[in-house]
């Protein structure tokens, strides 16, 4: 249920409005535009009497929501969502947030070395997973704390924001210690205990979407998130499992529409996993970019072909710096910058 309030409408009579529906035990969502002010009420709506709302001063009208998550609807929240990460980069309308790194870290020096030229290259978020979950038992899962610490060690020298990988709940809070933004990857898109766990650390979250997840299943795990009281989420679409083999999974750009028409909240697109190949990632990031994608999440490596995860679909050096010169002017024409 959201409540429409009259133009311009007094925080007193908001907060009337507001008093009423917690007094029956429901929570609240307020959004406040330059004109109208938006109470979202979430929980048993049966517990109010729309007419005694209407009867409220300045209440417009009252609009059912069907869907069932709420906090990330966009109508609950009309005008688009900026997370900020770190106080380092923001990520939302205006910018091409790019982050971008190795998969996996692998030392210090072989970040530190990444982290130097993506930034020099655009880059405002350096990615790099510490703990991987991967398909074989026998891949390498990743340096773990050790892998965090370069990664804030990599922050401190650059002034990058750093993201990484939590697969489970003893690997997130030792996450949280070191990096700015958390990613719940596409395996555990619907693991609803490590979902609350980091929707409770307060740090920006990158929601990636499940292999064979729908639309409305990823937006119901971000709601996971936001429930906990955390309102910094992002989006990323990263490809699905299809039928088809020529790539690793089916990137479905369709996706960066429809949710802006279903959510407020920022969308990433990574290429790099979506297509598992290096020379369809710069094609496919540019088409992210003219679906009005809000930044993109690309793998880089100077040396792909000796890269321990994930070399195939790895941009290097000259590859990247090339990458984001052709990309500057599709991010132009959609009126955004990095």
């Amino acid at each position: 249920m959201i409540i429409v309030m009259k133009p311009r409408a007094s925080d007193k009579s908001v907060d009337a409005v507001i008093r009423y529906i917690k007094d029956n035990g429901l929570q609240t969502h307020l959004s406040r535009g330059e004109e109208v002010t938006i109470i979202g009420v979430v929980g048993d709506k049966t517990k109010l009497s729309e007419e005694n709302l209407l009867s409220y001063d300045e209440v417009e009208k009252i609009v059912p929501v069907t869907e069932s998550y709420k906090l990330v609807n966009r109508k609950f929240h009309p005008d688009p969502t900026t997370v900020d990460v770190g106080g380092k980069t923001r990520i939302g309308p205006g910018i091409l947030t790019l982050m971008a790194g190795p998969c996996a870290v692998e030392s210090e020096e072989q970040l530190l070395r990444i982290a130097r030229e993506v930034k020099e290259n655009g880059a405002t978020i350096l990615r790099g997973g510490a703990f991987k979950p991967r398909t074989s038992p026998y891949s390498f899962q990743g340096l773990e704390e050790e892998g965090l610490k370069y990664l804030k060690e990599a922050s401190e020298e650059t002034g990058l924001a750093t993201i990484t990988e939590a697969v489970s709940i003893s690997s997130l809070e030792t996450s949280a210690k070191y990096v700015d933004m958390i990613q719940i990857g596409a395996r555990n898109m619907q693991n609803f205990e490590l979902l609350k766990e980091v929707g409770r650390t307060g740090l920006p979250v990158m929601l990636k979407r499940g292999l064979s997840a729908t639309i409305d299943e990823w937006l119901n795990a971000a709601e996971y998130i936001m429930s906990e009281g955390n309102h910094n989420v992002v989006l990323c679409e990263r490809g699905i499992r299809t039928f088809e083999k020529s790539t690793r999974n089916t990137l479905d750009l369709s996706a960066v529409p429809v949710l802006r028409e279903k959510t407020h909240l920022p969308i990433i697109v990574d290429p790099s996993h979506a297509t598992g190949h290096t020379a369809y990632v710069p094609p496919m990031a540019k088409a992210a970019v003219a679906c009005d994608a809000d930044g993109l999440m690309v793998e880089v490596h100077y040396d792909p072909a000796h890269a321990l995860s994930d070399g195939q679909q790895s941009l290097n050096f000259a590859q990247f710096a090339q990458f984001t010169r052709e990309l500057r002017p599709f991010a132009a024409l959609v009126g955004r910058s990095f």
